[in-house]
């Protein structure tokens, strides 16, 4: 158990030092990774019936997830028991295995970045909506803007990230 924190402890300090002195001109299929055989597992909670879901899941996968898919008859109580809040939802809810929410289209390095270093009184991340371009949810060249929010467990969110383009959702920019 105490070699198991270690190795995530290394893990987590070369990932920051990996995101700060990444080139910029990495693209999808070269995201940032958890590591060589340090697959960080999550069950993704969604609708049997949504197809950018099952394209988010691969976006994660690549970056080193091990997921495990879920159909839940009543994803909005999932949704309630997690304290996402209402207005931060999105079509699908991942779940790590340290407990830790991961709502909507969030980019994985987003998600890495916040295992490395999870803020006090934080529960997880959320994308809410859909946003166009978001990873899962790509249409050609088209991009909407969008912010990656903190989940709090007091219910309450800010602004965990701004992703202004596309290129921003991947690891070295």
């Amino acid at each position: 158990m105490m070699l198991q924190k270690l190795n995530l402890l290394i893990s987590a300090f070369a990932l920051v030092a990996l995101l700060a002195y990444a080139p910029t001109t990495l693209h999808a299929d070269e995201a940032l990774t958890a590591g060589e055989g340090e697959a960080i597992p999550m069950t993704v909670h969604k609708s049997p019936t949504c197809g950018c879901c099952v394209k988010w899941v691969d976006h994660m996968e690549a970056a080193g997830f091990t997921v495990d898919l879920n159909h839940p008859d009543d994803l909005l109580a999932l949704k309630d028991g997690n304290g996402i809040p209402a207005n931060s939802r999105s079509c699908h809810t991942g779940i790590t295995g340290s407990g830790y929410v991961f709502e909507g289209h969030v980019p994985a390095k987003f998600v890495l970045q916040f295992l490395a270093d999870p803020p006090e009184g934080a529960i997880g991340l959320a994308v809410p909506a859909m946003p166009l371009g978001s990873p899962g949810m790509e249409v050609g060249d088209r991009f909407t803007p969008y912010d990656v929010q903190l989940l709090k467990a007091d219910g309450t969110t800010e602004v965990f990230a701004h992703v202004g383009t596309a290129a921003e959702q991947y690891a070295g920019s």
